[in-house]
């Protein structure tokens, strides 16, 4: 799908990254979207897009669809950030899913607000939940569930959205992997009436099961070397391909831009 290089509609401004729409967007908008639609118990959804997800998506027809039609698509990893600022954005920050997660469930837990944790293992889901309502006690966490690695039963998917839906909250958090997740999303839209936020590793971070890097490293945009050290037989032809592959095609759009001009 090709986008133009700014796309804006209803106060939303987007700009095409490798021929995927990321919103230009600060933190308290973001929040506040979210919000927004969850107190109105809206069926929404929102990606957080990284390196991985944009160079996925080229070669994912579905994928791609899912990050295109998604009501907010934030930009994940400092190359996106950095992208969008030689794309003219300057001062763009990362909205990454574990600090989107954390900051909205600490705003959640002073107004009287449920959410819904989908995905992650039964552990992790224990451990996560103990460590938000230690550190957010007035947080209401209106339910947990752990989906299986098989396919759903349409049974056991009518269950789930049923539970979901008779929870009472308004924002879904959802931690299944990419592109897993984003496509789950989007098939559960006008399905679910909450706003679904897919947030990857998140539950993983919060819970303790995997470390996240140091701040420092965070901030200077290292993260994923970080992530490759602590698991490097995993993650080693990801960021070897994926990263290369991002590079070619980032410097590919820059030229064709500048060539324009």
């Amino acid at each position: 799908m090709t986008l133009p290089s700014k796309m804006i509609s209803s106060n939303r401004i987007r700009a095409n990254v490798l021929g995927v729409g990321i919103d230009v967007i600060d933190w308290e908008t973001a929040l506040n979207r979210i919000y927004k639609w969850a107190a109105n118990y809206e069926s929404r959804w929102v990606c957080i897009c990284n390196v991985h997800s944009v160079v996925s998506a080229r070669s994912n027809h579905i994928f791609s669809e899912s990050l295109a039609n998604a009501d907010m698509v934030t930009p994940d990893g400092a190359p996106i950030a950095w992208m969008l600022n030689r794309l003219g954005f300057e001062g763009q920050q990362r909205i990454n899913g574990p600090d989107l997660m954390w900051k909205y469930c600490e705003l959640a837990s002073s107004r009287d607000e449920s959410i819904y944790l989908y995905g992650g293992s039964v552990l992790t889901l224990a451990s996560l939940q103990v460590r938000l309502l230690q550190e957010f006690p007035g947080l209401k966490i209106a339910g947990a569930y752990s989906p299986p690695f098989r396919e759903l039963t349409i049974e056991e998917s009518l269950e789930v959205i049923s539970n979901i839906n008779a929870s009472g909250a308004g924002s879904v958090w959802v931690s299944l992997g990419c592109p897993k997740q984003e496509i789950w999303m989007a098939n559960h839209r006008e399905i679910i009436n909450a706003v679904m936020i897919g947030v990857g590793a998140a539950f993983d971070y919060h819970a303790g099961i995997i470390m996240r890097a140091p701040k420092w490293m965070q901030n200077a945009g290292f993260e994923w070397l970080y992530r490759l050290a602590s698991e490097p037989r995993r993650l080693w032809r990801r960021y070897l391909v994926t990263n290369t592959l991002f590079i070619i095609y980032a410097a590919r759009q820059l030229i064709f831009k500048y060539a324009k001009l």
